[in-house]
């Protein structure tokens, strides 16, 4: 190759990198063309507004011209989609917060919804695996799968219609009356609002949602809008078994008590039509509550149980309708409750809002509603632990109880004075069970003594302790709050952990339940040690086996209600050995037995006659069949 050969392509290849610097496109035209490309992705990955690719553009392709391509290829999508509410479809959502004493609020533009809301005086505490534990703030609402959106039907939409949370809302923020505004327009003077106002000292949010020109928006057939509320309830508390039952959706006709889906299985209410005054998503002790200035038309409530290994507890789907009478400017205004589980809070609320606190149905709802509960928030006006109010409560109960504590000790008085008697038959009928158990109650009838007496003021309690065994995992008050080794008397107290997990017992031992079991046997023994057994020996020993059983019953329980059951048994003791043997009179029992035996004898009551004649059928049966049997031996 000679030398000019060389030069030859040498300057070929200069041209070559001059024209290619020369042509190549600017960051300008880069930046469009990626646009470009990002539009026509999104276009073939859009399911509703189809781009006809087929016709070629008429105009070359250049910076402006490019631009304005993009952005109405955009906007033909948006307009398919969204339909008048294309211009409230783009962009990205922001952050808002508004506060007051009580709470913090965070919401999200997109949507114009809360995402969050801390409580400033409750926390969450989180604990490791070796027991150390954490406290951090306590928020509700703040799942990122939560939603709460309206479905807005429309004709000119291919999907039927728009979901309020996949828009971007305009706000107006202000800070001095704690008020934010999101609007989302629809074109012209078209728009739909929803406007938050935070009091005071409170945790209801003012929530109104207006609709403005909706009616030449909206299907020409919708009477109502749907709002779709899912909530993801987080696990709060550190006994999840008892706040997953205690956890579910309630709701509340306008012309009738409030109900609730179920609390231990997946649940679905269907409420068609059906006036509501309130809905609400609630936990063991916080709630969410959205409480209508009139009614909502109708609502649709679901539960789901999620697996115990889940990080959230349950997901609440509540579909909520909101009227809508297709005029030109509507609004329909609603409260927010956020909070706890207060009950002069409900109460102050929403009509019936306090029926949430799961104090129990029937009497032992009312036991706890209008007898417990003032008298613990009276003590706890002027006495600041929580423990030392369960004491006073346990004394204040016993001492209103004791007139059938001391029936029931009397009467076992008056049957352990006739115990003398009673051995000395037993001995007379010795291998005779019948006869001993007719000749016991024959005397126990001579006497005047009701075997029974001892029973009926145990079950005359029973309301009392059933509402008792309510009010402690449902009573906020308790939360959180510390006696004496116990660090939370709404959850069970640990003062040992096991390394592995007992069935039906747990992985963790409660001094307040191994107390309560010890006491109990102790109580048993002394109060049943006069009793007899011989007609029912197996009595004996399962009294003495319940407690033990029940320890691992208990061992989960909340603290507030074993420190309870606890200081109960320990008056139940106290009160037995000073009425034993400091208030009942044993010489005036035997002389009250004695005169009662001399009075006239009242005429049998057709009971007695009935089970004095079951009881000598069945001894005369059971006498044959001996009698058959001493035959069929001689026989062989």
């Amino acid at each position: 190759m000679d030398r000019n050969t060389v030069i030859g392509f040498v300057l070929i290849f200069l041209l070559l990198v001059l024209w290619q610097q020369f042509n190549a496109p600017t960051p300008e035209q880069l930046e469009l063309e990626k646009r470009r490309q990002d539009s026509i992705a999104l276009a073939q990955n859009q399911p509703y507004a189809e781009i006809d690719t087929s016709i070629e553009p008429t105009v070359p392709i250049g910076g402006d011209t490019l631009q304005i391509v993009n952005d109405s290829l955009r906007q033909a999508q948006l307009s398919g989609t969204f339909g008048p509410f294309a211009a409230a479809a783009s962009g990205d959502g922001k952050v808002y917060r508004l506060e007051n004493d009580l709470m913090s609020v965070t919401f999200n533009s997109k949507g114009g919804r809360i995402t969050s809301v801390m409580l400033k005086n409750y926390f969450k505490v989180l604990e490791d695996e070796k027991g150390e534990q954490t406290k951090v703030p306590l928020k509700l609402l703040e799942d990122e799968k939560n939603r709460f959106g309206y479905y807005l039907p429309m004709a000119n939409v291919p999907s039927g219609g728009v979901n309020t949370d996949d828009l971007i809302f305009t706000p107006t923020v202000d800070l001095n009356t704690r008020q934010i505004t999101f609007r989302a327009s629809a074109g012209g003077n078209r728009y739909f609002e929803q406007k938050y106002t935070l009091r005071e000292g409170s945790y209801v949010i003012d929530y109104d949602i207006r609709f403005e020109g909706m009616d030449q928006v909206l299907s020409g057939n919708v009477e109502k809008v749907q709002l779709k509320w899912l909530n993801y309830l987080d696990k709060i508390e550190l006994n999840t078994n008892y706040e997953r039952n205690y956890s579910t959706a309630y709701y509340k006709p306008v012309d009738d008590d409030p109900d609730y889906c179920s609390c231990t299985s997946d649940d679905i209410e269907k409420l068609d039509d059906q006036k509501l005054k309130w809905v609400s998503n609630t936990n063991q002790f916080f709630n969410s509550s959205l409480i209508a200035e009139t009614a909502f038309s109708g609502a649709l409530l679901e539960t789901e149980m999620l697996d115990v290994t889940n990080d959230d507890l349950k997901v609440l789907n509540t579909q909520v309708d909101i009227p809508f009478g297709r005029g030109s400017s509507e609004s329909f205004n609603m409260d927010f409750y956020v909070g706890p589980n207060e009950y002069a809070l409900l109460r102050a609320a929403g009509p019936d809002l306090e029926d949430i606190i799961p104090f129990g149905w029937s009497i032992f709802g009312t036991v706890n509603r209008w007898v417990i509960r003032p008298i613990f928030s009276f003590l706890s006006s002027f006495i600041g632990s929580a423990g030392i109010v369960i004491l006073v409560l346990t004394f204040l109960v016993k001492l209103a109880l004791y007139p059938l504590t001391y029936k029931m000790l009397y009467s076992q008085n008056k049957m352990a004075a006739l115990k003398p008697r009673i051995e000395k038959m037993k001995e007379k009928y010795k291998g005779d069970q019948q006869q001993v158990q007719m000749e016991t109650m024959k005397l126990y009838r001579e006497f005047g003594v009701n075997p029974l007496g001892g029973c009926m003021p145990m079950v005359l309690q029973m309301p009392i302790w059933f509402a008792l065994y309510r009010f402690f995992p449902a009573s906020i008050e308790f939360r959180q709050a510390s006696f004496l080794w116990a660090t939370d008397l709404s959850s069970y107290d640990v003062i040992a952990r096991l390394p592995f997990e007992i069935p039906f017992f747990g992985a963790h031992l409660s001094l307040f339940t191994l107390l309560w079991a010890v006491t109990t046997l102790i109580y048993t023994y002394y109060n049943t040690k006069h009793m007899d057994f011989g007609s029912n020996p197996a009595m004996k020993y399962l009294q003495y086996i319940m407690p033990i059983m029940f320890l691992g019953f208990f061992n989960s329980f909340a603290a507030g209600l074993t420190c309870y059951l606890l200081f109960s048994n320990l008056f139940n003791i106290t009160q037995t050995v000073v009425t034993k043997n400091y208030i009942i009179n044993q010489d005036k029992i035997q002389e009250e037995l004695e005169a009662y035996k001399k009075k006239p004898k009242k005429k049998k009551s057709g009971f007695q006659e009935r089970l004095e004649a079951a009881m000598k059928e069945q001894q005369r049966v059971q006498a044959e069949r001996q009698a058959q049997k001493g035959k069929s031996g001689k026989r062989k």
